[in-house]
């Protein structure tokens, strides 16, 4: 379903992102793309903090880095969810819980690792009770790298998902 302001269609310029210029102050777009401008601006993950990495996810909500700022706000239950931001050390008791959480998410839903141990292991990556990674629990969208990772990488993460999230909505097909 398209938004389209018929008035015009001589004057309409695509700025190649899905938006439609026709005078100064209309503005026409496909209802995905407005949806998709709205989901990126209103995140609210759900965190997962597990080990280090977690003090360094809550730092980013300091004053500092202030992530209310991109609209991201954490939110304790699953089913408000749409972002798992899983920082730490996945062990093998946690991954049933983490699918558990993910799999009451409503979509659409996304998800980070945040960390070393959660994209592959860490230093823990040999034991016997650590997960090789977030991804061999639930499908991962963004890994964000460090060991612990500054506030700035999660913060990096989070623009580099709701860029995600605008590409898959101008790359997204119209339902037939």
């Amino acid at each position: 379903m398209e938004v389209v302001w018929r008035e015009s269609p001589s004057l309409a310029l695509a700025n190649g992102h899905g938006l439609y210029h026709h005078l100064p102050g209309v503005i026409t777009a496909k209802t995905d793309y407005l949806f998709a401008m709205a989901r990126k601006s209103s995140l609210w993950p759900l965190t997962f903090g597990l080990a280090c990495c977690a003090i360094e996810m809550i730092g980013a909500y300091m004053a500092e880095h202030d992530l209310d700022r991109f609209g991201v706000v954490t939110w304790p239950s699953p089913r408000q969810s749409d972002v798992m931001i899983i920082a730490g050390t996945a062990v093998k008791k946690m991954a049933e819980p983490i699918k558990l959480l993910w799999e009451q998410m409503p979509l659409p839903k996304w998800a980070i690792a945040m960390g070393a141990c959660a994209t592959d292991g860490g230093p823990f990556q040999r034991s016997y009770s650590t997960v090789q990674g977030a991804d061999q629990i639930i499908p991962i969208d963004v890994y964000v790298p460090g060991c612990p990772p500054r506030p700035q990488a999660l913060l990096y993460g989070i623009i580099k998902l709701q860029e995600k999230i605008m590409a898959e909505a101008s790359n997204r097909k119209a339902a037939v």
